[in-house]
């Protein structure tokens, strides 16, 4: 592709202002974190030094991304360029096309939000348990169907491109994109219908998990053809997590635990060990089935976003028993767990 000259100007721009000593250390720092040699009771890793851009950084509206893949490759390069002026900030682009990936290759339609929200597209749930034995019925759908070729045409536009940039190729991650896990791909699919079916029809919700547990290995392993894994830990939001996927379970806030183990555990461990192990994130509530998910053998650590929804004493408590970690956490619930006080911090 050819890129404009601002494209272009962006790339040298980040391009000079990544200093290679500053990454190295850097990254030190969170595999330190992640092997456990880190002494301070929280921590935040720095950058040495930082840069600010030499250029005026456009912003970039995501609903006008979602259409052009050159303007896709500058929303992430807005991104980055002010990663590479934060003091904390890892150095990772994606394909930034919402939780909607997977769901549109199986026909679900894609919802726009409004302009004014510029934030990630979602998919319309079918809530039709009809319409899943219908897809049941079709199988594992084309994987460049709805967002699937923007995604892997946009790992592609980045590996080409980032060839040219020394630095940039070496330091900047192009992590995965936006995947979710199979409980959470069943919901956006099904909607609200998929937990009555977890009574009436198990068997069904089982079938569904199946296939989309499968074409999740399949479409994550045409990306990882494009775009290699590389090293033990990977840039993701900003972070470092250890192991190869991401994977998120936010719908699990709606489960029993008995109903996680039945219905997303399974699932969960299946990609963690398949892909030689990842982390977890959630939204929500998840602390009456942080036991059972920190058992996960392939499980290194997890990522929450609402401490304020849960009981941290059974979260921290699941994670230091099992060895895991917590990454990418308020500083707020950190210092509430650190004072034994959960009241007036978070807010």
């Amino acid at each position: 592709m050819k890129l404009s000259s601002y494209t272009l100007a962006l790339l040298d721009d980040i391009e000079r202002r990544i200093d290679p000593e500053t990454e190295e250390d850097y990254r030190a720092q969170w595999q330190a974190f992640w092997n456990g040699e880190v002494g301070e009771p929280i921590f935040c890793p720095t950058r040495k030094r930082t840069a600010a851009p030499s250029i005026e950084v456009k912003p970039i509206h995501i609903n006008d991304a979602q259409r052009d893949l050159e303007l896709m490759l500058d929303y992430e390069l807005m991104l980055l360029s002010h990663r590479v002026s934060s003091p904390t900030s890892s150095l990772g682009v994606r394909a930034n096309y919402g939780v909607g990936i997977i769901p549109t290759m199986f026909g679900a339609e894609l919802f726009e939000m409004p302009r004014e929200t510029n934030t990630l597209p979602t998919s319309r749930a079918w809530n039709d348990s009809d319409r899943i034995r219908e897809m049941l019925e079709r199988g594992m759908p084309d994987l460049y169907a709805g967002l699937g070729k923007n995604v892997l045409d946009f790992g592609e536009l980045c590996v080409e491109v980032f060839a040219e940039y020394p630095s940039i190729r070496r330091y900047v991650d192009i992590f995965h994109p936006d995947t979710q896990g199979p409980l959470d791909l069943a919901e956006l699919l099904w909607g609200s219908e998929m937990f009555y079916e977890m009574y009436d029809d198990p068997d069904l919700v089982h079938a569904a998990l199946r296939l989309i547990t499968d074409t999740y290995k399949a479409f994550m392993d045409k990306w990882f053809a494009t775009v290699p894994p590389r090293g033990e830990i990977a840039s993701h939001w900003g972070i470092m997590h250890r192991g190869t996927i991401l994977l998120r379970l936010d719908s699990a806030m709606n489960l029993s635990p008995d109903f996680y183990n039945a219905f997303s555990k399974p699932y969960d461990s299946e990609l963690l060990a398949y892909y030689g192990g990842g982390c977890m994130h959630f939204c929500g509530r998840g602390d009456h089935y942080i036991d059972s998910l920190c058992e996960i053998e392939h499980l290194h650590g997890i990522n929450m976003s609402q401490p304020e929804l849960n009981d941290m004493s059974k979260i921290f408590g699941a994670v230091t028993r099992n060895g895991k970690r917590i990454f990418g956490f308020p500083r707020a619930a950190q210092y509430v767990h650190l004072l034994g006080d959960k009241t007036g911090v978070l807010q």
